[in-house]
């Protein structure tokens, strides 16, 4: 089985680092591919540069070269996941989707922690969109930009930790979600200090998406998620001829 992991912003770190995330959790036999988009921001901290994200995403993927099973979008709460789902016959899996719903099997409320608080409402957004706002407690900024999670580690686990102990004390949540592709590996660390689970959504992703691929499901394409209507399509590489015609 391969699974592609897409990094939504251009920096190469942190692709491998959240590859090397994915690899850790999946099953023997899974290869993880991280891929990097050819254009876009080095960071996804507002709507601009996930919209951006999300064409740069979708362009990585379809110009990948060889086979694969599925494909996991790595980012927190950004825009694209619904345009790889109607390009690809295989499974797609966002990793705000599969972290939330992961953290609902686990206690009665979630919060997710995220870097910049301008990041919050669109986590909300997307958390609403997905239906899996009723048992989010609350979406907190740790105030650390994504960049900063590699360059400083120590200070972004204590920063994710204050807020999620006050996650659990003033809102009630009774699991942590990292809200940030980049935050992938950090789970255990906040885990033994926090006191409450901790899910990291690249990891849950990519069990998802390994069930997913073994249960040979992918999305319905009937209807929302219909394959694109042979169309020209000016200035990218995705072209009507490249677009399967719909069956």
């Amino acid at each position: 089985m391969r699974i592609l992991v897409a990094n939504v912003n251009t920096t190469q770190s942190m692709t491998d680092s959240i590859a090397a995330s994915a690899r850790s959790v999946a099953a023997l036999g899974t290869e993880i591919i991280g891929i990097t988009p050819r254009f876009g921001a080095d960071s996804c901290e507002g709507n601009f540069e996930s919209y951006l994200a999300a064409i740069a995403v979708m362009d990585a993927v379809v110009n990948y070269p060889e086979p694969f099973d599925a494909v996991i979008q790595a980012g927190y709460g950004e825009h694209g996941r619904e345009g790889l789902q109607e390009l690809l016959d295989v499974p797609v899996v966002d990793i705000t989707e599969a972290a939330a719903s992961t953290a609902m099997f686990l206690g009665h409320k979630y919060s997710v922690i995220t870097t910049l608080d301008r990041a919050v409402p669109l986590i909300e957004d997307r958390l609403k969109l997905a239906g899996l706002d009723a048992r989010c407690a609350s979406v907190r900024a740790s105030g650390m930009a994504v960049l900063e999670l590699e360059e400083e580690p120590e200070r972004a686990v204590e920063a994710i930790i204050e807020q999620a102990l006050l996650a659990v004390r003033e809102d009630k949540a009774e699991v942590i979600v990292l809200g940030c592709g980049g935050m992938a590996g950090l789970d255990e660390e906040i885990r033994k200090r926090a006191g409450v689970p901790v899910v990291d959504g690249v990891a849950a992703a990519v069990t998802i998406a390994e069930s997913l691929v073994r249960l040979r499901l992918s999305t319905s394409k009937v209807r929302t998620y219909a394959t694109p209507r042979p169309k020209t399509v000016i200035g990218w590489p995705i072209t009507a001829a490249e677009v399967p015609a719909a069956p």
